[in-house]
C-alpha cells in the first residue's frame, strides 16, 4: 500500500534493499508496477521503449538469496551486488550489475554502454588495445568515469565462486543455532532468515532487543566489546546523518526506521565460526544485557 501511494508520474524506479541477505516480496512490487503503467511518463527514449517502473534490487547483501524457487534478483529488472571485503563473496573492492532486461530493450546494448561509461567513454578497454594491427585505435565518445574492476580483483572473486554455495550452507546453520539459543529469551527479537517463499543469503544477523532505549542499546554494545566479542549496527538512517539533516531529512518521520536501528545489534556471522564461539556471542550477549538491565533498574 505505501509503494503504491508513493508512485507519481516522476516515478522512475523502485529500488526496494535486501538487508542482511533476505530478499524483498519482489513479485507484489512488479504487480505494482504493472497496474500502475498509466501513470508512467518517460522522459528519453530508453524509458520511453521500457514503458514502465525500473525495479531495481539494491542486492550488495543479497547473492545467492532465494526467492519463490529461483535467485531472488530474477524477478527484477536489474540489481547491483557488493563484493567489498565484508560481503559473502569479496573481490576486496567492487561490484557487478546484473541486467534481465525484457524486450525491446538490449541487455548486451546496456551493459556496453554501462562498461563504457566505467573506462572514462572509450571504446576500447587495455586488453582490446592490444590484438594486433590496429587495434590499438580507440575513441572517447562521453566524459563517463574511472569505475572499472582490476582484473587481479576479479580474480579473487573468481577464486571465492567454487566455494560459494557451501558458505551458504553454513551461514544459515549458524543463523539457525543464533536463532535456537536466543528463543529463551523474552528481549531477544530474532530475524527471520527464511520463510515460505525466501531464503537468506545470511549476510548479516540482525539482533533487536525489544523495549530498549538508544543509549541502553549502545550500553549493552560496550559491555558485549568488554566481553571480547566484537559486534555492529546495522544502519544508522539517513536522517540522522550531517548531510541528510542539511537536506531537510528529519528523522521523526521516520519512526520505523529509528526503533529498528536504536534496537539493533550485529552478531559475528561468517562460515568459519564455529559452534563454540557462537555461544560464546550469545553468552557475551545474555551477560551484557543482563547486566545493563540492572544498571537500569537500579537507576
Amino acid at each position: 500500500g505505501a509503494i503504491a501511494a508513493a508512485i507519481t508520474p516522476k516515478t522512475k524506479a523502485i529500488i526496494p534493499v535486501d538487508v542482511g541477505g533476505m530478499a524483498c516480496h519482489y513479485e507484489p512490487m512488479r504487480d505494482i508496477i504493472y497496474k500502475n503503467k498509466h501513470l508512467y511518463q518517460p522522459n528519453n527514449a530508453r524509458q520511453k521503449a521500457f514503458g514502465r517502473i525500473l525495479l531495481l534490487a539494491d542486492a550488495a547483501h543479497s547473492l545467492g538469496a532465494i526467492y519463490k524457487g529461483q535467485h531472488a534478483a530474477h524477478w527484477c529488472d536489474a540489481a547491483c551486488y557488493s563484493f567489498h571485503a565484508v560481503k559473502n563473496l569479496t573481490t576486496a573492492e567492487g561490484g557487478a550489475i546484473a541486467f534481465n532486461f525484457s524486450e525491446p530493450l538490449d541487455n548486451t546494448a546496456i551493459y556496453n554502454d554501462i562498461y563504457r561509461f566505467s573506462l572514462h567513454g572509450q571504446t576500447k578497454d587495455a586488453l582490446a588495445k592490444t590484438l594486433g594491427n590496429n587495434s590499438w585505435e580507440y575513441d572517447v565518445v562521453e566524459a563517463g568515469y574511472k569505475m572499472n574492476m582490476p582484473d587481479v580483483l576479479a580474480a579473487i572473486g573468481l577464486a571465492g565462486m567454487p566455494t560459494y554455495a557451501a558458505s551458504l550452507v553454513r551461514r544459515r546453520e549458524i543463523c539457525a543455532k543464533y536463532n535456537a539459543l536466543f528463543s529463551q529469551y523474552a528481549w531477544a527479537e530474532t530475524p527471520i532468515y527464511a520463510d515460505s517463499h525466501r531464503e537468506s543469503s545470511c549476510h548479516l544477523y540482525l539482533l533487536r532487543i525489544k523495549e530498549v532505549s538508544l543509549a541502553h542499546r549502545n550500553a549493552i554494545i560496550t559491555a558485549i566489546f568488554a566481553q571480547e566479542v566484537s559486534v555492529n549496527v546495522h544502519y544508522k538512517p539517513l536522517p540522522l546523518l550531517t548531510l541528510y539533516k542539511n537536506k531537510g531529512y528529519d528523522i521523526n518521520d521516520y519512526p520505523v526506521a529509528q526503533s529498528e536501528w536504536e534496537r539493533e545489534i550485529s552478531l559475528p556471522l561468517y562460515p568459519q565460526l564455529t559452534d563454540e564461539q557462537i555461544e560464546q556471542v550469545v553468552k557475551a550477549v545474555v551477560t551484557a544485557v543482563a547486566a545493563t538491565m540492572a544498571a537500569t533498574i537500579e537507576k
